[in-house]
């Protein structure tokens, strides 16, 4: 896993060059009370509207609302539509944007009617010309673009097949980002994924998927098998089938596929889901994020998208909220009461597929040293549960002296940290027993142990999990430190 804040401050680093089909989203929300008497149809009775850039402009957005900037190159034709688009994307802080217009065409346009109350769509409109661009629009395209590489850390080719992307684009921008070593995601429409050759990844919904390879893609190995075609037909390094509640699998050119579930989440609308996904795979793979970290922030920005009604963008803090939601829970909450608790907790992590970590210690006096393990271990799971001595193991551990606070003080302190999801406070001299009950994924130590010191190796190591040891920081002692205290020149 990823530390969350070092990511955040990476972000506000990045350009991502965002190229793909722009267009007009208008929601107007209203109920259905009675039948036309003109004709069998149902009559809304509009309570608000709202309009939103949409498309692959809502990606733009998405970037930008995680902090890194973005440059958007999109179509818009001679219209009211196009000229609301320009407009609004020129006060969209974070976004630089470079519309090319096309007078032979309208601006693609949605508008969609909503259910207020039940939140459900009851009919779109579209206006659209869904054909590539002609050869002199292409042109104005390519020659839009190449020149604004020498400024993208990341390249995303958001593809609606509303004539923006078409086959000379894709492959003049594709072959001018690899010249620079410029790293290239493709959300594809068109299920010839041989025309995106040479991306880095491509990120298909499982229809998309299916089609393109003409499999059932149920399963993670039915993708990880088609995909491996697919990899080779468009000579890329990765394919990342998203699948809404199902979550998203992501199949390597080479190393075994991962799959990362959905968030349980109430969803509202899912209009622009996948641009939420591509915004933010793009940002982080910009920021210098692995595979799989990139992956469960997109599964958790997915999960704050359709939670949402209309088109929506997510912002970093949202995101922080779902990643790390424990952080923002009051201390008492975190601090476990009883062994049903913790299985209850335990049970809910297991049914989202999340990854749980396991670290210990007296903790009597909190020094920058156990800062620094706890946030490691955080760093290397989802959801990271502290067991804390009890004041008699304590005792016992370290002599009657201690503890300089008593066990439900240390629980408070350590609980406030936003890196510690749980505390479970154990009256052994050891944490076997509670080793034995969580098995979690990971088990964190100071580098001040050896791997066969840390109690509890074998049985996280027989089940598959990984034993890290974090290097301590040099100079802070809770011994060293109550020994100033009480004024011992020792």
């Amino acid at each position: 896993m990823f530390d969350f804040d070092a990511l955040s401050q990476a972000l506000c680093r990045q350009t991502v060059l965002c190229i793909g089909d722009l267009m007009l989203d208008e929601f107007v929300y209203g109920e259905v009370s009675r039948i036309s008497p003109e004709a069998p149809a149902p009559v809304i009775a509009v309570q608000r509207s709202e309009t939103n850039i949409g498309g692959a402009g809502n990606v733009a957005r998405n970037i930008a609302a995680l902090g890194a900037r973005c440059i958007f190159v999109g179509l818009v034709g001679d219209d009211a539509a196009g000229t609301e688009l320009r407009t609004t994307l020129m006060c969209e802080p974070g976004i630089e944007s470079v519309l090319v217009t096309d007078s032979g065409r309208p601006t693609t346009r949605k508008v969609r009617f909503v259910s207020e109350h039940f939140s459900t769509h009851m009919l779109r409109a579209d206006w659209e010309r869904a054909a590539p661009a002609a050869p002199e629009i292409e042109q104005k395209l390519i020659d839009t673009i190449l020149p604004l590489l020498a400024r993208a850390d990341i390249v995303l080719l958001s593809d609606y097949a509303k004539g923006v992307l078409t086959a000379r684009v894709i492959r003049n921008v594709i072959d001018a980002a690899r010249k620079r070593d410029i790293r290239i995601i493709v959300d594809p429409k068109s299920a010839n994924f041989a025309i995106y050759r040479g991306a880095t990844l491509l990120t298909p919904n499982r229809k998309e998927f299916s089609e393109a390879t003409r499999s059932r893609a149920e399963t993670v190995q039915e993708i990880a098998s088609a995909a491996q075609d697919a990899i080779q037909l468009a000579d890329c390094e990765a394919i990342l089938v998203t699948q809404s509640e199902r979550g998203m699998t992501l199949v390597p050119r080479q190393g075994e596929p991962v799959h990362v579930p959905a968030f349980p989440v109430k969803v509202r609308d899912v209009s622009g889901a996948g641009d939420t996904v591509a915004a933010v795979l793009a940002a982080t793979f910009a920021a210098g994020a692995e595979w799989e970290d990139a992956l469960r922030m997109a599964s958790a920005a997915a999960a704050v998208a359709v939670s949402k009604q209309g088109t929506a963008s997510v912002s970093a803090d949202e995101l922080r909220r779902k990643i790390l939601p424990h952080a923002y829970l009051a201390a008492e909450e975190k601090i476990l009461a009883t062994d049903d608790d913790l299985y209850a907790r335990l049970a809910d992590w297991r049914e989202q597929g999340l990854r749980i970590g396991f670290t210990n210690g007296c903790f009597d006096i909190l020094h920058p040293g156990h800062v620094k393990v706890l946030t490691a271990a955080r760093a290397a799971c989802d959801r990271l549960v502290v067991g804390l001595n009890s004041d008699a193991s304590v005792r016992r551990l370290k002599g009657e002296s201690r503890p300089v606070q008593d066990e439900r003080a240390r629980a408070e302190v350590l609980a406030a940290l936003e890196a510690v999801d749980l505390v479970a406070i154990f009256a052994e001299d050891t944490p076997i027993r509670l080793i034995e009950q969580i098995r979690p994924s990971v088990l964190v130590k100071g580098g001040d142990y050896t791997r066969e010191q840390v109690v509890g190796h074998e049985i996280v190591e027989a089940a598959g999990g990984q034993v890290i040891l974090v290097d301590i920081l040099k100079g802070f002692s809770t011994t060293a430190l109550v020994d100033r205290a009480r004024g011992d020149k020792r």
